[in-house]
């Protein structure tokens, strides 16, 4: 049986929402496989240089792991690569860890699609690059277990010149791979189906979301970013098709390297027709919501959005949640139809409802202009062809010819 590696976490109290840090770092542990074992907390006035926390709290904490053994300890904060060493050396050589690598041990984990590994490869060693100058020795910590998947030993132990070309390899791929996945967003946005990005924070049930809209058969899982890559199905609401898309979660202080890796994943988020706001209706809702907008935001978010309260059965009285969200439950199948209904609604000023007339002589050049059209009727004269339709505001030039109403 598999030995499941303790964690124990230093939590630095930099700002009031150390709790919501702390929580997710508990989360964030489980979902790297690991066990919790315990916390110290410490209020920070002034970041020590050398070891972030000051020597006395780490004496306390090497006497209460005193005796333990196989405990990783996480610094819940981002460590340089002196203060990591520093810390280890006062807590008898243990592994230590900081956010940033637990975040990206994750990623490892978790990414399936080429262009997924591509991302945490390329941003492990980019995170790694900067500390490996003097660290010698300590480079066999990252050997096994938490904070150590992804590239893995044979990159760490490489002299810095292989890991430059490393990265810029790594960069030029995902750059090809960007310039197809923009190939792709063009041809999604030449075609009839708008998109909709799921967005929002990791864990709010975005995946279950996309289950129950589409029928995905996406992973669903209590766990955070336990859906990395991007998924993309289609899905019908009163005959119009949309393209719904699934994105890597967010959580407080995702670290901005990390951000700029998934950058290019993050552009069908960026460049959709509409975005779905997705936060958890029985936690703490609103940082998630400001959490998701301003990780957008800095990368040029502008699209509109609706924000969607997930996870309402878990909620006694839903007259406390504010007003301007959509309550659903993807587990319970509830709020779903005034999802669409609202999807809908965003989508209504693009649309028009026509009647046309079409004669018989023309149906050939009907045929190759009514790509984009939704055809609610359709019956036939003596002269020609009466069609009902709906259609994008965008296509009536084209259309005007036959437009009756």
């Amino acid at each position: 049986m598999q030995n499941i590696e303790k964690v124990f976490i230093i939590q630095p109290i930099t700002s009031d929402k150390w709790r919501v840090l702390h929580e997710e770092a508990v989360a964030l542990i489980e979902s790297a496989g690991g066990a919790y074992c315990g916390s110290s907390y410490q209020n920070i006035r002034e970041i020590n240089p050398a070891t972030y926390i000051g020597s006395g709290k780490l004496r306390e904490i090497a006497s209460t792991l005193s005796g333990l053994e196989g405990v990783t300890v996480l610094f819940n904060g981002e460590l340089s690569p002196s203060q990591t060493l520093n810390i280890s050396s006062a807590l008898e050589g243990r592994k230590v860890i900081d956010r940033t690598t637990l975040i990206l041990d994750i990623f490892a984990l978790h990414a399936v699609t080429s262009e997924g590994k591509v991302q945490v490869e390329l941003a492990q060693l980019k995170y790694i690059y900067p500390r490996l100058k003097g660290k010698g020795a300590a480079l066999s910590r990252l050997g096994g277990g938490i904070g150590s998947r992804g590239p893995g030993e044979t990159q760490l132990e490489t002299d810095r010149r292989h890991i430059r070309y490393r990265i810029k390899y790594l960069e030029k791929r995902l750059a090809e791979m960007s310039s197809r996945r923009a190939l792709h967003i063009g041809r999604r946005a030449k075609s009839d189906a708008r998109t909709i990005a799921l967005v929002g924070y990791t864990n709010t049930g975005k995946s279950s979301l996309m289950n129950v809209l589409t029928g995905a058969g996406v992973l669903e899982k209590n766990a955070l970013f336990a859906t990395l890559d991007p998924t993309a199905r289609s899905f019908e609401i009163n005959g119009k098709r949309f393209v719904l898309i699934d994105t890597v979660g967010f959580i407080q202080d995702l670290p901005h390297n990390i951000v700029e890796a998934f950058k290019s994943t993050l552009e069908s988020a960026l460049r959709c027709d509409l975005a779905l706001f997705v936060a958890d209706a029985s936690g703490d809702y609103e940082m998630q919501f400001d959490t998701t907008y301003s990780t957008l935001a800095s990368l040029g978010f502008d699209s509109p959005y609706l924000k969607v309260l997930n996870k309402c059965d878990l909620v006694d009285n839903t007259e406390c949640l504010p007003g301007d969200c959509i309550y659903v439950s993807a587990k319970k199948n509830q709020g779903i139809a005034q999802l669409k209904e609202r999807i809908e609604q965003s989508f209504a000023q693009s649309f028009v409802t026509l009647k046309l007339f079409v004669p018989y002589s023309e149906m050939s050049a009907y045929s190759a202009l009514s790509h984009g059209l939704n055809e609610t009727s359709r019956s036939y004269t003596d002269n020609g062809m009466e069609v009902g339709c709906t259609a994008e505001l965008k296509y009536l030039s084209r259309l005007e010819k036959y437009i009756v109403k």
